[in-house]
């Protein structure tokens, strides 16, 4: 990505890395609410095979609209994708169940990390072990988690309810965990949590992703955390892609600075100044 010459607005999958296998693309998708309301206008994107890459932007841009088309969980808002096409290792997912999509690998965790408050941190975890049979397996699974998240290992006779935003967040994770993904869709994991929370559970992401090989594409309005620790960035803004690169570029890019991390011109801004500062014309051609 040339930070001299202007973005233009990606119509198309731009791969991140041509000598990685693609797991999952994502191919122009319109998506549309009740009918009428058209939220995704063309989204496309591309998550190699092993890698983080984050699905940047404000509230309202279409990144969760985006997981959920995905993970096919928009039926249960009145939404569906109604242009495009979502390829999983080169065969299409459009209209598989959410259930089929968990026993491929594919595993959402959802914003706000819904746990079931009346369970126990383990019986929270169990419960996404539902598509395994060998008790042996679950059980090193289980292990396995507590290994990545010993503070849950810990809280494990405990309530839900009674445990920690952090706390509930890691327990989201490792409930994915526990199905054996290859791939993992995280939404918003940063959402109400304490920055040093927040770090915490982004090196474990990374950690997963390095030693597990497990695939991430999270939704992140974090944009600094988030390019901290991705492979690879697409930057939305209305239901579109309107920027994407290497990690290490975008965070580096002038326009990604100046309206998401905060900093322009040598000064640095309130998140307001930035939100509310006139984007250029070009962002929205």
């Amino acid at each position: 990505m040339s930070i001299s010459s202007p973005p233009a607005v990606t119509t198309a999958a731009s791969p991140p890395s041509a000598a990685v296998p693609v797991l999952l693309n994502v191919n122009g998708i319109e998506v549309i609410y009740n009918h009428v309301i058209l939220v995704l206008k063309g989204v496309s994107l591309q998550v190699p095979e092993g890698r983080i890459v984050a699905i940047l932007g404000g509230n309202g841009a279409g990144k969760t609209t985006t997981l959920r088309a995905i993970s096919n969980l928009l039926k249960g808002e009145r939404g569906e994708v109604t242009k495009g096409s979502i390829e999983l290792q080169g065969e299409r997912i459009e209209n598989l169940s959410p259930a089929d999509l968990v026993k491929r690998g594919v595993i959402q965790v959802m914003e706000g990390r819904h746990c079931f408050a009346h369970l126990t941190i383990e019986e929270n975890l169990l419960t996404g072990a539902y598509t395994r049979k060998s008790k042996g397996e679950i059980a090193a699974n289980l292990e396995k988690v507590y290994n990545y998240f010993p503070r849950l290992k810990t809280r494990r006779t405990s309530q839900a309810a009674y445990t920690s935003g952090g706390e509930q967040q890691m327990c989201a994770i490792g409930r994915a965990l526990m199905a054996n993904p290859s791939m993992v869709l995280l939404d918003e994991p940063s959402m109400g949590l304490a920055p040093q929370i927040v770090e915490e559970v982004f090196n474990i992401v990374k950690d997963l992703n390095t030693r597990e090989k497990v695939t991430f594409l999270l939704a992140e309005q974090n944009t600094n955390m988030a390019l901290k620790y991705a492979d690879y960035g697409y930057i939305m803004e209305s239901g579109r892609v309107v920027m994407d690169g290497a990690a290490r570029e975008l965070a580096s890019n002038e326009d990604v600075k100046e309206f998401y991390l905060g900093v322009g011109g040598g000064e640095r801004k309130s998140f307001k100044d930035v939100k509310s500062y006139k984007r250029r014309k070009r962002w929205l051609a």
